[in-house]
């Protein structure tokens, strides 16, 4: 491709051989050798060496002005290498550009850290600082772009299937089931707030009565949740739902969209179709609902062992001895326990329609079919002692919605950050994360949480009030 500006992307660069081209990007290695100066130049698509050879002084004393990261533009002639020096396991090794012009674009101080190597031991601290220049080593570079490929191929195949792509609001109502919610204060309606998505499980079964039939985004979703490694505030995942659908044309669609996702970009996949487990049977056998059936081998080789687990118990006992979901309480019972889900009996031995993707140890994905009738839903919440004002209270607009002709519909949502580590090998979500915050919570290179000004206070009708132990 060549840019407007004359540019030619340097991983095209072979294509050129014998002409006069221009290139722009980074100088990744710079190699004085008196008489010669060596680069490496770098940009999204490869690198390539340049020499600077004896005869112009003017372009001799700018080379060896020149460092690492240095971002530049460069004037050159592509030749083609002589058989012996040609570096056959890496791109455009059969090529060196003779450097005819040197434009410096822009200067760099000295890195806060080696970005030539992988990056991983860094200190977190100093990674996530400056991690615009973390972002730059050949790893993350990999991880993010890998990141870009798969969300590319999903939704391809999902626009192939008569999927719509709908986005669903940031700000939204708070609600006490689940995870924290995510707070913001509402200046036009003071002592009010809303509450960031932690999915955007009602809207999408809300575009199911809107008539959409098979909706995705791609959804940014926020729990105030304990963080770890594999655990943030903010996730991004593949949301899905379909209308006139059961628990299995479901789980066959998302394990048709992994397969060939991941097959095209290279991978290998152990078993297929995937294997199908009770949750029972995986508490059983591996003491645990998201396990790895991998061999030493399989994990050598980079293999990906996608299983479903199915037959999840609806409900679980609270510390307080009451009952609550064990997913999300939009989820139908199997269709043998819907009577005791509409009588309230067996509470303990009712299972879902839930069914949830794991590989290779990690929970890659979960979803169910839905109630789609206010009746089924009722009966849910009464099963966890809502009354029918707090019902009404929590979910009134759901049951008000499934009044008018909802379809039987069901769906998932596929964790971005959890599939890209399966690909990437990462054992941390802010590997495949491009600005992640650290473990106590704050953001990369940008200084929050932090306090707001008097003034925004003000507006917002908010006072705050000192912590114990805050000495701020």
């Amino acid at each position: 491709m060549t840019e407007e500006s004359g540019r030619i992307l340097i991983g095209e660069l072979s294509s050129h051989a014998g002409e006069t081209v221009t290139i722009q990007g980074w100088v990744d290695v710079r190699r004085d050798q008196g008489k010669l100066v060596f680069f490496d130049f770098r940009d999204m698509t490869g690198t390539v060496q340049g020499v600077v050879l004896p005869g112009d002084e003017a372009l001799m004393e700018i080379a060896k002005s020149i460092r690492s990261e240095f971002v530049v533009s460069i004037e050159g002639i592509v030749n083609k290498r002589p058989e012996k020096n040609v570096q056959a396991d890496r791109v455009n090794g059969d090529i060196e550009l003779e450097i005819k012009g040197i434009e410096v674009l822009n200067e760099s101080e000295p890195m806060p850290f080696d970005i030539g190597s992988d990056t991983i031991g860094i200190d977190e601290s100093a990674r996530l600082k400056h991690r615009y220049v973390d972002l730059r080593s050949a790893r993350m570079q990999r991880n993010i772009r890998m990141r870009s490929e798969f969300i590319q191929r999903c939704r391809a195949f999902l626009f192939d299937r008569k999927f719509t792509e709908i986005e669903t609001p940031l700000l939204t109502e708070s609600t006490p089931e689940g995870s924290r919610d995510f707070v913001v204060p509402s200046r036009l309606n003071p002592g009010k707030f809303y509450a960031l998505p932690q999915s955007p499980q009602q809207y999408k079964q809300l575009l199911m009565t809107g008539g959409f039939e098979r909706y995705f985004q791609i959804a940014r979703a926020v729990r105030d949740e304990d963080l770890r490694a594999d655990r943030g505030f903010e996730h991004t995942q593949i949301d899905m739902e379909m209308s006139f659908v059961s628990m299995e044309d479901v789980m066959n669609t998302v394990e048709a969209m992994i397969t060939k996702s991941v097959e095209d970009m290279g991978f290998t996949i152990k078993q297929k179709p995937f294997p199908r487990i009770s949750y029972k049977d995986a508490m059983e056998k591996y003491g645990a609902d998201k396990f790895d059936m991998r061999t030493e081998e399989d994990k050598a080789n980079g293999i990906l062992a996608y299983a479903w687990v199915v037959n999840f118990p609806f409900f679980e006992k609270t510390d307080d001895g009451k009952w609550t979901f064990t997913h999300n309480p939009f989820s139908m019972p199997i269709p043998e326990h819907l009577e005791w889900l509409m009588k309230g009996e067996h509470i303990e031995d009712i299972l879902t329609t839930q069914y949830d993707l794991v590989c290779n140890g990690f929970e890659a994905g979960g979803g169910s079919v839905r109630a789609h009738k206010p009746e089924i839903l009722r009966a849910t919440y009464a099963a966890m002692g809502y009354s029918e004002e707090e019902t009404e209270a929590s979910v009134g607009h759901m049951l008000e919605a499934f009044k008018y002709g909802t379809p039987p519909h069901g769906g998932i949502a596929l964790g971005v950050e959890r599939n890209l580590m399966n690909l990437t090998g990462e054992d941390m979500l802010r590997e495949v994360q491009a600005f992640p915050m650290t473990r106590g919570g704050q953001t990369a290179v940008m200084n929050a949480p932090k306090p707001l000004a008097e003034k925004q206070l003000k507006e917002l009708g908010i006072q705050v009030r000192p912590q114990k132990g805050d000495k701020s």
